[in-house]
């Protein structure tokens, strides 16, 4: 049986601790009486997934089995999560391949001709046809991507863009035109934490900019206390109106799935285990793992990292209206993920890994390493924040100012031209985001190349906004100095020091919590 998430103690008996930072990790010996917040162990994984996903499409929540909703001649849409989840990319098959594939039976059962498949990537950079085929598998992309059936959304292509309408709160709701005229839109989810799914899904990974700014904004991204909490989340609730609306406007019937904490594959699997239970073996892998990253060449490192894929189990499968599905996801979400904290601390010490939703196949920049540190990170809790306010945040990740020209083109821009005129969310909001949001350039590499949208760094740098106005002190140990400086940060070489710096705000014995993920975990702080 799986062991619930708990929290430590630090004491003399405590060995170094894993920190993950980039594309590497170290064993850090953390002051004594730090709270080392551990997520539970690993659910077990369905045994029989292609079962549990029949009885889900044949069973679903609060709605027809899904043969029952299939018709010769009808225009069937099916839209899947890209590669920005899971994380990292799971081992073949993808279960979104396996969902699919079912569905597609069904439809050719009754005599459906008009399908087509969409990747849900909003203003996610395009996925490549080999990313395609990895979710989708090989009979499916055979099938449909040669007659362009198989496609990424584009955000810009105002011919096969539909506005639906206004919310009750004047939001446009403007999605794939191809989706919005569908017969039946079916969903395929992968829920990796609590953020992702129900609503979420169709009103923002198939959106156009001038339906997402209504809620990825600085406003919105600060007063959302936190992403994966979705009663108090404000982009949750925007989300949730436009999804009522949509769900009056066509028929949607959602797949949702959900995964265990298997995040690393072997012999990386020690980053899943409490330090102290480590067998001879795995201190072996780890040492051996930190000497062979200490010399290896930077391109070899990330080639090593980006290459793992990840045993998940599947622990759920659920299908019918959103919401009624989305109730049953979050469930397992948090069977796997909740860990319960008692109160808040001074001093909250993160992780950074070499992966976010964002650098799949890809490079970790610098906005990309605040946005998974100060957004996702921070925000992986229900209740209080980990930390008090005013309190200070200490991360670990190099954050060296390399970006990819393929993928990031307006990251570069913004780091050099934005933040460097300001680091405050709604002041860079109201001088650059239109700019960026328009510029033909950055339109062009979006719709053409396998460029994120021009305005997407800003989003990533609201992302953080609620951990900046919360805390007093941010300082990344190990990180570029030069780079956090541009970002209004400070730089630290080790723990000792970033304790020193920020001992103004926090004073000289603060109390101190390490979220010790990934794994997955979301803190439930009784504050």
């Amino acid at each position: 049986m799986s062991r619930p998430g708990f929290v430590l103690e630090v004491d003399d008996r405590t060995p170094p601790l894993v920190v993950h930072e980039g594309e590497g990790f170290r064993l850090e010996q953390f002051p004594l009486g730090t709270r080392v917040i551990y997520a539970p162990e690993s659910l077990p994984g369905i045994d029989d997934v292609e079962a549990v996903i029949t009885k889900a499409l044949l069973e679903p929540e609060d709605s027809e089995p899904l043969p029952a909703l299939l018709q010769p001649g009808m225009r069937l849409t099916i839209a899947f999560d890209d590669i920005s989840l899971p994380l990292p990319p799971m081992r073949g098959p993808d279960v979104r391949q396996r969902i699919i594939e079912q569905v597609l039976t069904y439809a050719a059962d009754a005599g459906v001709d008009d399908v087509e498949l969409i990747s849900a990537n909003a203003l996610h950079r395009r996925l490549t046809a080999a990313e395609l085929k990895a979710i989708v598998g090989e009979r499916v992309f055979r099938s449909f991507f040669p007659q362009g059936k198989l496609t990424n959304h584009d955000a810009e292509d105002r011919a096969n863009l539909l506005h639906v309408g206004l919310t009750e709160d004047g939001e446009d709701v403007e999605i794939n035109r191809r989706a919005a005229e569908s017969d039946l839109l079916v969903y395929v989810n992968i829920n990796l934490v609590a953020m992702d799914g129900g609503h979420k899904s169709v009103p923002i990974g198939l959106a156009s900019y001038k339906s997402l700014r209504h809620h990825h904004n600085s406003k919105t991204m600060l007063r959302s206390h936190s992403f994966m909490d979705h009663e108090k989340s404000h982009l949750h609730h925007s989300a949730k109106r436009m999804g009522r609306m949509l769900a009056d406007h066509l028929r949607i019937f959602t797949i949702e799935t959900t995964l265990n904490n298997d995040v690393f594959p072997a012999p990386y699997d020690f980053l899943l285990k409490r330090e102290w239970e480590w067998s001879l073996r795995d201190q072996a892998t780890v040492l051996g793992a930190r000497r062979a990253l200490s010399v290896a060449p930077g391109k070899l490192r990330h080639k090593v990292f980006q290459g793992l894929r990840a045993p998940y189990g599947v622990t759920g499968v659920h299908a019918g209206e959103t919401e009624a599905v989305h109730a049953k996801t979050l469930a397992n979400v948090h069977r796997q993920q909740r860990v319960d904290v008692e109160g808040q601390s001074d001093v909250l010490v993160l992780g950074v890994p070499y992966l976010g939703p964002y650098n799949v196949n890809s490079v970790m920049n610098p906005i990309l390493a605040t946005c998974m540190g100060l957004g996702y990170f921070f925000n992986s809790y229900r209740g209080s924040p980990v930390v008090r306010r005013g309190g200070a945040v200490i991360l670990y990740h190099p954050v060296e100012p390399v970006f990819s020209q393929l993928h990031h083109p307006s990251y570069v821009d913004f780091f050099e031209e934005v933040l460097a005129e300001s680091t405050d969310p709604a002041v860079i909001e109201a001088k650059y985001e239109e700019a960026y949001a328009t510029d033909p350039w950055y339109v062009h590499l979006y719709r053409t190349s396998h460029a994120y949208h021009g305005v997407h760094p800003f989003y990533m740098w609201y992302w953080a906004a609620h951990a900046m106005d919360h805390v007093g002190d941010v300082v990344w140990v190990g990180a570029d100095r030069s780079a956090v400086q541009r970002m209004g940060f400070r730089a630290a070489s080790t723990l000792a020091d970033a304790l020193e710096m920020v001992s103004g705000t926090v004073g000289r014995s603060p109390s101190i919590s390490y979220l010790h993920n990934p794994p997955h975990l979301l803190a439930d702080v009784h504050a």
